[in-house]
């Protein structure tokens, strides 16, 4: 039995089935020297170093650093910030609720998901994130490769049963199951994949994502995502496509279906898109003076009570949210069996949605002063996902539109996300119902108004043009090669054209003699200026 460890100058002692054994670091990474029968005992030896060598302070230090929550919850200014989480909660799930909604469709799974979704990982972010104003939930961008994963691995194809006309039609019910377990399945990869590489401080890998080729990547999503709207937008029924080309094949089934684009439903979606954007420029015009931004989702969504009055669904044929089932699911485990066929839409999935929410938190810390853990973020993201996909939710990340509100609002910590999971969580349990007759055209035009932000990515062209060729490039080469190849394929032809060209600079690199060339291999902005500016110092003198 081990009982003790204890170190003797360089050596370590440690007490074994009634024998003192002695050895230097060097003879217990040799095996053998120690003379050890077997790897149970070598094994219960290791646990048995790191538990008696392991300080108080340094076991609080790890516990505080895999708890945050812990180092600001004890201090926290009830007087100062309760009332500003309280509005910036509301703000925010007010906000979490239409989007969870909309962005499921994107995801290729029913609704009341996203509400999940919006609840079980922002609870989760308040215990173990570092950043004190992103807003976790769905996001757009992530929604559509998740979407495509589902179409793919559960096409139509596969739940065809013979009509009444011998015609085939499909079970949509098997469908939607099935495409749930894919998502849910893909969901705790995506959080095993950024739980590891977050254990191994790989929270680095954001820097190879760089600016442009983000802004690039995500507004190449953005048309992918207008795109798939388009036959919610005019009520005609397509199949959805994925991979290289979909862009293409989307719009041509569109426009081969456009005799049939239902009238109502169009000018449903037309009344919201032109609501929505004068509510959103309302608000940017007027932030300062606003309050709180003026809910234009939530005032969109009271056409559900109009929905539900006027029997659109069965007098005009327009399609709806349909079932919403109240409470919440029991927790199920996933289907481990699709792992492998899953796996590489998983990492780049993981890494986008990393380099996504880093990108914000790194940007709200200069601005309010504190810093955040790269590595934790990876890890609070990884198990938000993990322990999140048991209960039936799909891959989140930080909400630049959410997270803008949510600090804009009075926010000043985690408490405030906390607020805006509760909200979410009153409305699954108690009036979720009430969701069920809003038209699906109405989520598509909440989703259209929000992908605004992304498409003023475009000013980065003429920016570019005039500040880096290279940087230029490379947000070219990022968007048409996500736009016509696929999201998941467009990522890593920007990823190798990026570092292909990182490496012919450097061959061209020439040292002169007594002179130090730094480069910055970004824009430098408000954001990152102090992350150089300290690196550069660390550089030049590194033992001040």
């Amino acid at each position: 039995m081990i009982r003790s460890s204890e170190a003797q100058g360089d050596h370590s002692q440690i007490m074994h089935e009634g024998m003192i054994i002695s050895f230097t670091l060097v003879e217990f990474m040799q095996f053998e020297s120690l003379k050890i029968k077997s790897y149970d005992t070598f094994i219960l030896i290791v646990i048995s170093l790191l538990f008696f060598s392991c300080s108080s302070e340094k076991a609080k230090s790890v516990v505080f650093g895999f708890l945050p929550i812990l180092t600001w919850l004890p201090s926290y200014p009830l007087k100062q910030y309760l009332f500003g989480d309280i509005v910036s909660g509301i703000s925010t799930g007010v906000m979490q609720l239409p989007q969870g909604l909309a962005y499921a469709m994107l995801a290729a799974v029913p609704p009341v998901f996203g509400l999940y979704s919006s609840f079980y990982p922002v609870l989760l972010y308040t215990f173990f994130g570092t950043s004190k104003h992103i807003s976790i939930g769905t996001f757009a961008v992530i929604s559509l490769m998740i979407g495509g994963v589902a179409v793919r691995e559960a096409p139509d194809s596969m739940f065809a049963v013979n009509g009444t006309n011998a015609s085939q039609v499909v079970d949509f019910e098997a469908r939607d199951a099935r495409r749930v377990e894919v998502v849910v399945a893909l969901t705790t990869l995506v959080g095993i994949i950024q739980l590891v590489l977050g254990l191994l401080r790989f929270g680095f890998l954001a820097i190879y994502l760089t600016e442009p080729l983000v802004r690039g990547f995500t507004t190449a999503a953005a048309v992918h995502v207008s795109v798939s709207q388009i036959k919610y937008l005019l009520g005609v029924h397509t199949a959805r496509f994925n991979g290289p080309l979909s862009v293409v094949y989307s719009l041509d089934a569109v426009f081969r279906n456009i005799a049939s684009t239902n009238v109502v439903t169009l000018i449903i979606g037309l009344v919201c898109t032109v609501f929505l954007y004068f509510i959103k420029d309302l608000n940017e015009r007027f932030k300062k003076k606003l309050p709180i931004p003026i809910p234009g989702e939530i005032i969109v969504i009271v056409s559900t009570g109009i929905s539900y009055g006027m029997v659109m669904s069965e007098n005009y044929g327009v399609e709806v949210v349909g079932k919403i089932p109240t409470g919440l699911l029991p927790p199920k485990i996933p289907d481990f069996s699709v792992f492998p066929n899953l796996f590489p839409d998983a990492f780049a999935i993981s890494v986008v949605g990393f380099s996504i929410a880093i990108s914000l938190a790194k940007t709200f810390a200069l601005k309010h002063g504190y810093s955040v853990d790269g590595n934790q973020e990876l890890i609070a993201l990884g198990l938000c996902n993990f322990m999140s996909s048991f209960f039936h939710t799909f891959v989140v990340t930080a909400s630049m539109s959410r997270s803008l509100v949510q600090e804009s609002t009075g926010g000043h910590t985690e408490i405030a996300g906390l607020l805006a999971s509760i909200l979410v969580l009153l409305v699954v349990v108690a009036i979720g119902f009430v969701f069920q007759p809003l038209p699906t055209t109405v989520l598509a035009a909440i989703i259209m108004v929000n992908l605004l932000g992304m498409f003023k990515q475009m000013k980065d062209i003429p920016a570019l043009w005039r500040t880096s060729k290279i940087e230029l490039a490379i947000w070219l080469v990022s968007f048409f090669a996500s736009v016509l190849l696929g999201l998941d394929y467009g990522l890593v032809v920007a990823m190798g054209f990026a570092i292909l060209t990182s490496f012919v600079l450097f061959l061209k690199a020439e040292e002169c003699s007594g002179i130090k060339i730094f480069q910055s291999n970004t824009s430098i902005y408000f954001a990152n200026s102090d992350l150089y500016v300290s690196a550069l110092k660390a550089k030049v003198r590194p033992n001040a």
